[in-house]
């Protein structure tokens, strides 16, 4: 079968499945562009679902990386290179599988990783850097903030703690296509088997209008919307009545389309888009309590998590390598144009100002709505303080991908 009859058959498949949904799926509201200082809408939820790659893009993209040098990389010098170290490392643990990554993962262990000098210089001698182009030949694109909430929760349902985080059900099905068709890898469906069939999976709604997660509950949490808010960073952490902190991270997701609820306020006249931030869409929930389900159900993908015991509290949440997140270092990308695991040199500015963040980060992390060449969502860290700054974050920025040579 050709490759193009392929792609037909699989999107043939997944308009069978919109057909099937009690939440008609429609197209995805596209988001104006903004200018750096206007707050950022949330739109995004993590991991996505396309295997990503470790070597370079596929060769159909290849047009979207343009060799450049250091000297062109705007406040290359000046960067606290040690500061990404760790998170290299990291990295290198996966991308020294792969023959082209090998040997500069391998000169990393004659490096004294505390001298920015020594980084530097391993980065200039090894790496090749890249420009990021969009598809139209432009060279910037949006860079977002994500951060790891906190919640508050207990194990039982009762006094403020009514709102569940639920484990992957048994009845939901993820469709593979890889093993018939290679070059779908990472194309994958979910839905459910009704008779011999396959639907799609129910959107939020219906999900809790017939309660069908029941006996499915990790922890109840005293808050509805930082649990939505939760679903939207992918992971967080709840903190127990008796002070036991625990972790809860990302396991699956229904496949329904994410709709951003802060688009969903603009359409409906509720906010304008300087007040669509996440601070500002918990101040719009809390002055309009009534029409709490309405907004979030206006979202119709939901996230099923996993509880992670933790070990270190210094440590952050896996990204989509399975490798914990390094603060301010670690970035999510559209791995059909970055490959996964590589240093990226991101230059952007500071959420709601001007000021300049010109940094090396990793890519070591994927989102469902970080599609496009230009595009990366910027982590934070954890806690109420990474939160305010992600929150507020949606600037311009320019990214240079770094290649062994």
């Amino acid at each position: 079968m050709s490759m193009i009859l392929r792609r037909s058959l699989l999107a043939s498949l997944l308009l069978a499945l919109a057909a099937c949904t009690t939440t008609p799926r429609q197209p995805a509201p596209v988001e104006p562009e903004t200018t750096p200082g206007h707050p950022a809408l949330p739109d995004t939820d993590k991991p996505d679902d396309v295997t990503p790659p470790i070597d370079r893009p596929r060769t159909v993209i290849s047009s979207a990386l343009r060799p450049s040098s250091f000297a062109k990389l705007p406040g290359w010098s000046a960067d606290r290179h040690s500061e990404a170290w760790s998170a290299f490392l990291s990295s290198c643990s996966i991308l020294t599988r792969r023959p082209d990554w090998r040997k500069p993962c391998d000169a990393a262990k004659r490096i004294d990783g505390s001298d920015d000098t020594a980084v530097r210089n391993f980065f200039e001698t090894n790496f090749t850097p890249y420009q990021v182009n969009n598809t139209d030949g432009t060279q910037t694109g949006t860079v977002t903030g994500y951060y790891e909430p906190l919640l508050r929760g207990a194990r039982k349902r009762g006094g403020v703690y009514q709102t569940p985080l639920h484990r992957a059900p048994d009845d939901l099905l993820t469709i593979d296509f890889t093993s018939i068709y290679p070059d779908l890898k990472g194309q994958n469906l979910r839905g459910k088997l009704a008779g011999k069939k396959v639907v799609a999976y129910p959107g939020r709604a219906e999900l809790m209008r017939t309660n069908a997660l029941a006996g499915k509950e990790i922890v109840w949490v005293d808050d509805a919307i930082e649990a939505f808010f939760l679903q939207v960073q992918g992971s967080g952490r709840v903190q127990l009545p008796h002070g036991e902190v625990i972790r809860i991270a990302y396991a699956d997701q229904n496949g329904q389309p994410y709709k951003s609820i802060g688009r969903y306020l603009i359409d409906k006249g509720e906010l304008t888009m300087d007040q669509a931030s996440m601070q500002g869409i918990k101040a719009w929930v809390a002055a309009n309590p009534s029409r709490q389900e309405e907004l979030l159900n206006a979202n119709p993908r939901y996230i099923f998590f996993r509880e992670e015991a933790i070990s270190d509290p210094n440590v952050g949440p896996k990204g989509a390598m399975g490798l914990p997140l390094t603060p301010q270092r670690s970035i999510a990308v559209d791995p059909a144009y970055i490959p996964l695991g590589a240093p990226v040199f991101l230059a952007t500015t500071q959420p709601g100002s001007k000021t300049l963040l010109q940094r090396l980060v990793m890519a070591q992390d994927t989102g469902s709505a970080i599609k496009n060449p230009v595009r990366a969502d910027f982590f934070w860290g954890f806690g109420a303080q990474a939160g305010e700054i992600a929150g507020r974050m949606k600037q311009r920025g320019s990214m240079w991908v770094l290649l062994p040579k």
